[in-house]
């Protein structure tokens, strides 16, 4: 998950300004800090989205509002036409 994948799911299901409010204010049990301080120390965008919904109580659909790996484009080698 990239950091502008986060921020969508964050507005998706949080809607914009509670989401951000979310993430700059409400501490995440597996690090001790909020979700802001945790992106900012390094933390995976994926797992801080994790715990983010762990604390909210989001359901399954809301975790995967954003999908985590989407497949890759195209399936053949570099460099060859179908």
């Amino acid at each position: 998950m990239k950091h502008s994948e986060f921020w969508a799911a964050v507005e998706t299901v949080f809607g914009a300004a509670h989401g951000r409010s979310l993430v700059q204010d409400l501490v995440l049990g597996p690090w001790g800090r909020t979700g802001a301080q945790a992106l900012e120390a390094g933390v995976a965008p994926r797992e801080v989205w994790s715990a983010l919904c762990d604390e909210t109580g989001r359901s399954e659909a809301e975790r995967w509002v954003i999908r985590i790996d989407p497949p890759r484009r195209g399936s053949g080698s570099p460099g060859t036409c179908g």
